[in-house]
């Protein structure tokens, strides 16, 4: 196994660094490691749960896309097939195909906000950038098709397939792709195919606004007060990153994606090439391991809740991860959770 007093050391440092709490879930040939530091509740003695529930945020983006493959191998969806012609009523450009969705090529504006290289931000709806006003709309319930709406309002960013930007309307566009097709709910669909057959029991899709027990709690900063904010509507992020899990169904879920088990080879092949700008695949980013070769990855946060996940290609070894933090609209705890986020990924990929 990995060095587990260096995870031990890494982890305490992510806690020196601010961040609440952190559970760390390793397996590879020698076996499978757990470890947690820090407080699962601000200021309480108890370290968080290593089988513990967390917002995975965009990790969710990683389900989905599998989902809309599953169906691609099935013939019921088209990859290179134009969006508009299995949701017409939205009027989305006629240019932009199902991969543009789940590459991220699309240029369709990112509903949460859009931040531009020279700087500028332009808002969306009151996502956690917002501060107060997302604070004190958490637990509103936002349909689908309003998030669409709201990105479809503002000027897309750059013709269809020309570049590369991540936006979250994407995926919930590939969520009504999916629920269209199949003429049930994306929760439903998600139990039936992905998380029943892996017995992924930690794992759901919420339509409520709990979260079930264990879990770290989530937190978010207004200047005079921090808020408890593990409990809130995640219909505002949809299924740019409203699932829950544990690091242990996470890991399972990423071994079974890179070995095969959800995916036709071809498509699995697809999936894992990666665009030239940010190493983005299909619903994953493919990026090189600090000892050579490729890792399998996609991370997610949101209002105070993280995780992380990691796989070699053949699945030999795999990284999860679970964050508890208290967020903020500066994102004040980002370059924190980077920097952990290199530490653990070279102490368990790189070559000694």
């Amino acid at each position: 196994m990995n060095n587990s007093a260096e995870l031990e050391k890494i982890m305490q440092e992510m806690v020196e660094a601010g961040i609440v709490g952190v559970t760390v879930r390793v397996r590879d040939e020698r076996g499978e490691w757990t470890g947690s530091a820090g407080a699962a509740e601000l200021g309480g003695a108890e370290s968080p749960p290593v089988d513990g529930h967390v917002r995975i945020g965009s990790n969710t983006k990683t389900f989905t896309a599998t989902l809309v493959l599953q169906l691609v191998a099935e013939g019921r969806i088209e990859l290179d097939a134009p969006v508009a012609g299995y949701l017409p009523e939205l009027g989305l450009d006629g240019r932009i195909t199902v991969r543009m969705l789940l590459q991220h090529t699309s240029g369709v504006f990112n509903f949460t906000g859009e931040y531009y290289e020279d700087g500028t931000f332009v808002p969306g709806i009151p996502a956690t950038q917002a501060g107060r006003e997302w604070v004190e709309r958490r637990f509103h319930t936002y349909p689908p098709e309003e998030l669409v709406q709201v990105a479809l309002e503002r000027p897309a960013r750059f013709e269809p397939g020309t570049d590369w930007s991540y936006s979250n309307t994407n995926y919930v566009l590939a969520r009504l792709l999916i629920e269209r097709r199949t003429g049930h709910p994306i929760a439903e669909e998600m139990h039936r195919r992905i998380l029943g057959p892996l017995n992924l029991t930690g794992t759901v899709q919420p339509t409520q606004t709990g979260i079930p027990q264990p879990f770290a709690r989530a937190y978010y900063r207004l200047a005079e007060q921090t808020v408890d904010v593990s409990e809130h509507n995640p219909s505002w992020i949809s299924s740019g990153g409203d699932m829950i899990s544990t690091t242990a169904d996470l890991q399972t879920f990423l071994h079974a994606l890179v070995t095969g088990r959800l995916l036709p080879a071809h498509l699995l092949a697809q999936m894992f090439a990666p665009e030239g700008k940010a190493g983005y695949g299909l619903g994953v980013f493919v990026q090189p391991a600090p000892g050579g070769g490729t890792l399998i990855t996609h991370n997610g946060g949101i209002a105070g809740h993280a995780a992380l996940m990691y796989a070699t290609p053949d699945g030999g070894t795999v990284l999860t991860a679970a964050l508890n933090y208290v967020d903020d609209s500066e994102l004040s705890m980002a370059a924190a959770f980077q920097q952990a986020n290199q530490r653990l990924v070279q102490e368990v990929f790189g070559q000694g």
